[in-house]
């Protein structure tokens, strides 16, 4: 048996429960001051105040009374948390972290003002980053996957959804899914993979997306179930990329055969994406930067969690998705990076939690949340983590502040100075 004490901990600031918050009830975080955490085999046993957490595990085992006395002893970690604040392991819900290649100089034009239209027409754009991912193999893939997942649990990021969707082609999104699944059994990281085959129309199907969608219909998804490769069925719902009815026809199939759905919905446009999630039951809608009224209406009165990315609206200089009226609407909101090496090429959760606060005017308290328990509802996994409480998995992040709010407050800086996972130290770093 591996017990594992954190203990003189500063604060230990964690939303509660087993779904999602909705509404107010994102900013109800439980906080407790000298603060200590009792985790057995992965499982948290107990957490709150020292006194009485330390006298708890004591009494259950002479091995924990003897190390807390300051003799070491076999199967015992202790832990000094002098100064630090305790959160959840951060999870990061909406990901397309694999991949080949990269985009920097079409980065700057399209900064600089050349049309998305005129890059592709130049070979960049997705079919750029299609090609490479093409061309990469299992074991390449591998390597370039486990690099970005070692510097994301520096960040804290100790689950992480991540999506297919720049293969396009029957070989290449399985062979991504495979390495995804790899990546889940091989680090320290637990990875949801997702299948996101529309994505995008592949060049060989120009002009002809009806065609594309019966193919991911009637061959992608029955071989994604088959071979058991994914979670989730992820569409992008866009003008100009898959319509409302193609991506219901895509997410009615998904469903049939058992998948959890997901959806990309009103990010450029309004398109009925966030209707369609909740229609559906899909778990998450992601994006919202152009949301309808009756899409939050939509995912008010429902159990769809509003994934929102604010690095991708930052990075496109585009209007925030409005958070505030989410929120005060009743929905459950989460916060994702987007990673990806179009519009968003970056992991960074600091710089999301600060943009969440400041710039989409969530409180810290909400931030949080939307980090770890809604996150972790985001990918179907909130029964076991996303927050601190007996029962739950021992993904934590030991900050080097005394307080969570000095998440937002040294602005995009990583606190980190420890992760845990399953109770196991994963990380140690010095924060900045």
């Amino acid at each position: 048996m591996q017990e594992t004490i954190i203990r003189r901990l500063a604060q230990l600031a964690t939303p509660t429960g087993r779904s999602a918050l909705h509404g107010a009830a994102m900013k109800e975080l439980s906080i407790t001051p000298d603060a200590a955490i009792w985790i057995e085999d992965g499982v948290i046993r107990a957490a709150g105040r020292e006194e009485a957490v330390l006298q708890e595990a004591a009494a259950g085992s002479d091995a924990i009374r003897v190390a807390l006395s300051g003799s070491p002893q076999p199967g015992v970690t202790v832990i000094d948390g002098a100064g630090k604040c305790a959160v959840p392991g951060f999870i990061d819900p909406h990901t397309h972290f694999l991949f080949g290649g990269a985009r920097a100089q079409e980065f700057d034009d399209r900064l600089a003002g050349v049309p998305y239209l005129e890059l592709l027409k130049r070979g960049g754009g997705i079919v750029a980053t299609m090609r490479a991912t093409r061309a990469m193999d299992e074991a390449a893939l591998f390597e370039t996957g486990k690099k970005t997942l070692q510097a994301m649990l520096a960040l804290g990021i100790t689950t992480v959804e991540g999506k297919s969707g720049y293969g396009l082609d029957r070989e290449t999104e399985l062979r991504l899914l495979r390495v995804l699944q790899r990546l889940d059994r091989e680090t320290p990281t637990t990875v949801v993979p997702t299948y996101l085959g529309a994505h995008a129309v592949p060049p060989e199907y120009q002009g002809r997306s009806g065609d594309y969608v019966d193919f991911i219909c009637r061959e992608m998804l029955p071989l994604v179930r088959e071979q058991n490769l994914a979670d989730f069925v992820d569409v992008f719902c866009e003008t100009g990329v898959f319509t409302t009815d193609e991506s219901r026809k895509i997410l009615e199939h998904a469903r049939e055969l058992g998948f959890s759905l997901k959806l990309h919905a009103d990010e450029m446009s309004s398109t009925g994406g966030a209707e369609l999630a909740a229609e559906l039951h899909a778990v998450s809608a992601d994006h919202l930067l152009s949301v309808s009224d009756a899409g939050i209406r939509a995912l008010a009165g429902g159990d769809t969690v509003a994934v929102l990315l604010p690095a991708t609206a930052f990075c496109m200089r585009m209007p925030y998705a409005p958070a505030r009226k989410l929120i005060d609407s009743g929905a459950a909101v989460a916060l994702a990076s987007d990673d990806n090496p179009g519009s968003c090429y970056t992991y960074s959760l600091p710089l999301v939690f600060a943009l969440a606060v400041i710039a989409m005017h969530m409180t810290a308290a909400e931030a949080l949340t939307a980090v770890t328990l809604n996150a972790a509802a985001a990918v179907g996994r909130a029964e076991e983590i996303g927050s601190i409480e007996p029962g739950k998995r021992g993904d934590i992040v030991l900050l080097d502040a005394p307080d969570y709010r000095y998440l937002s407050y040294k602005t995009g800086l990583s606190l980190v100075q420890a992760v845990l996972k399953d109770g196991a130290i994963v990380y140690e770093g010095a924060a900045s």
